[in-house]
């Protein structure tokens, strides 16, 4: 740890600082996050990008007094680090450890608990609506990316800042970059703003210019009012942002200190909302992530002395590179499908089809509402879309599934990558509700692939079934080495893994490995287990289960999923509309509080989600005493 940055116990510390100090200090938090999170993983391309940033909003403003809020959160590193938790960042993302997000029960200094983007503006506007109506007197600042901005909730709040007038300060962090490059018209605006030489000068300028026209300079100026309202939206710099209502400062370098304490200072002196403009660079010093920003956004242990990401030993493909195979195999077949992401084309593993097929993938930036209701409308038109987007996000976009593809019944298929519990990045970002929010959805096909090939396999029979399905796969490597033969697999119909009459074991996906592993511990134990893999989860394979429950009579359900809502709610379900009673059941998945922070083997360990958990819970059921050791 730097010698300036020991002496760092509170943003009042930095006030204490000079400017050389500072620049120092920038430098400092540089080497502490490469070196932990090179050890640890985490977001480190956009943290880095906003050292300078985050030190000058400290330096001006009075935080927890003055709030800070920060969209997304990915990019607080520095912030966290400035707020008296650097003897902690060592174990930041670890399980109890701190969040790799602003989390309100952490700090003071978190104003707002966030991880899904676009989401500041309506939560800063909150707190200074809330400020108002209290007459207080505090400055609220909103951090917002240029990425996140594309998202409508963004340009909601945008627009009502306008139009409310009431204080409130945007910082716009633009680094040209979400986690993906961004997209969008908007994205070009900022860009002009960013090259453009004349926007620096000629607001200020023109006015001065039409005064010193000599004897009718004044009349000039009124009569050329209408002139300079047209020039301006060509030549002003953020008229889109002052026709919103806001004033405009900059674009400024995000990496330079004494330009952000200036314009800081001048933005709390303003009267009704500012929006800053300032131009960073993402992976700032440090050469690999600036190189490679799209990598080190989330980006696991990795070698610092030469950026390469420590290796796994596991040559098995993950479940994002499958769909990405998989996905492109089937598009040379049918040139009808087409692919949509919302800013995560490598993430969801659709670099390679992208790359075949540009004019057929398309990026809608991070607009997951806008997304699913464009894959509605293409498949109106008789195309076959496929919507990749993580679990978590995909609860953006509940009312444009039901209302604009179920509704009308059309075949959009939905591949939701990262379901079930991720890991460090914790509560946020858990994809733990996509059963509860998609089963109960009339005319949806719900499927959980339990390999790589049956994910191939899923992804085949999507395409086959005229109506909207959802697909849904863990964060991970699969345990099979995919690619293979894939198949149609038949509507509603379950896989029998292990014949036995002691107890049922219903494991759904993710949870079918485990499932394997508990029915070798407990045929040692003289229990001999009945095995099915569901694969789809609506519809249930009515036959196949209620059979089994009926010679079995003790049910084991599992999945990685809340219980409430999820696979073993439906099978219950399932079972009182069969009228069978008098069966033991016992449901495991992930209790109702949220989940938190932690490595993914180590979350499903903790909640009984292992081969022995499954096998002790097993044992209880059929009421054996033996322990599995």
């Amino acid at each position: 740890m730097g010698n300036i940055l020991k002496l760092i116990k509170s943003p009042a510390d930095l006030k204490q600082l000079k400017l050389k100090e500072l620049e120092l200090l920038a430098a400092e938090i540089r080497d502490l996050m490469i070196g932990i999170i090179s050890k640890r993983g985490g977001h480190l391309a956009s943290s880095l990008g906003v050292v300078e940033l985050t030190i000058a909003l400290h330096f001006v403003f009075n935080a927890p007094l003055d709030r800070i809020i920060w969209d997304v959160g990915h990019q607080c590193y520095a912030h966290k680090i400035l707020t008296g938790r650097k003897e902690q960042f060592e174990d930041i993302r670890c399980y109890k450890g701190i969040s790799g997000f602003p989390k309100r029960g952490e700090s003071a200094y978190d104003t707002f608990s966030v991880g899904h983007s676009s989401t500041s503006l309506s939560a800063a506007l909150g707190i200074a609506l809330a400020r108002d109506l209290r007459g207080e007197k505090f400055s609220v600042i909103d951090v917002i990316g240029d990425g996140a901005l594309t998202g409508g909730m963004a340009l909601e709040a945008l627009n009502y800042a306008g139009e409310i007038n009431t204080d409130l300060i945007v910082v716009l962090n633009d680094n040209e970059m979400s986690i993906d490059q961004n997209v969008g018209g908007l994205n070009s605006y900022l860009a002009k703003l960013r090259t453009d030489p004349k926007y620096f000068r000629l607001k200020e300028d023109l006015e001065q210019v039409l005064e010193r026209i000599p004897a009718i300079g004044r009349t000039v100026l009124r009569s050329a009012e209408r002139l300079k309202d047209s020039v301006k939206y060509l030549l002003v710099p953020g008229m889109l942002f002052e026709e919103l209502g806001f004033t405009y400062l900059g674009p400024i370098d995000g990496h330079s200190i004494p330009k952000m304490l200036e314009l800081f200072r001048e933005a709390r002196g303003v009267k009704g909302p500012v929006l800053i403009h300032i131009i960073t660079k993402k992976g700032k010093g440090y050469s690999y992530a600036e190189n490679e920003p799209h990598r080190f956004h989330g980006i696991g242990p990795f070698d610092r002395d030469t950026g390469k990401q420590l290796c796994q030993n596991n040559e098995n493909p993950t479940y994002s590179e499958v769909f990405g195979t998989t996905i492109h195999k089937l598009a040379m077949e049918d040139d009808s499908i087409v692919a949509i992401t919302a800013a995560m084309a490598a993430g969801t593993g659709l670099e390679s089809f992208a790359g075949k097929w540009p004019e057929r993938c398309f990026d809608v930036g991070i607009a997951e509402q806008h997304a699913v209701t464009m894959a509605a409308g293409l498949a109106v038109e008789g195309f076959k879309p496929v919507v990749a987007i993580y679990s978590t996000f995909l609860q953006r976009a509940y009312d444009q599934i039901l209302h604009d593809v179920c509704l009308q019944n059309l075949p959009v298929v939905f591949s939701i990558d990262r379901a079930g519990v991720v890991g460090e990045d914790g509560e946020t970002h858990n994809g733990l509700f996509d059963f509860a929010y998609l089963r109960h959805l009339p005319g949806m096909v719900l499927m959980a692939p339990c390999s790589g090939q049956e994910l191939a396999s899923a992804l085949k029979t999507a395409f086959s079934l005229r109506c909207p399905v959802a697909i849904r796969y863990p964060r991970g490597r699969t345990e099979d080495t995919f690619p293979g033969e894939f198949y149609e697999l038949a509507l509603g119909k379950g896989e029998l893994l292990r014949e036995g009459d002691d107890v049922l074991i219903l494991a759904a996906g993710s949870m079918v490995l485990p499932a394997l592993q508990a029915d070798e511990l407990l045929l040692s134990s003289g229990i001999k287990s009945c095995i099915v893999n569901p694969r789809f989860i609506k519809p249930l394979d009515r036959e196949l289960i209620c059979n089994r429950v009926k010679k079995c009579r003790r049910v084991l359900t599992v999945e990685d999923h809340v219980l409430s809502g999820g696979f073993g709610s439906a099978v219950l379900e399932m079972l009182e509309e069969e009228g069978i009673k008098n069966v033991s059941i016992k449901r495991l998945g992930f209790p109702d509080p949220f989940t938190g922070q932690g490595s993914r083997a180590h979350l499903l360990n903790l909640h009984g989600l292992s081969g022995e958990g499954i096998a002790r819970e097993a044992l209880k059921i059929c009421q054996v005493r033996e322990k599995v050791r």
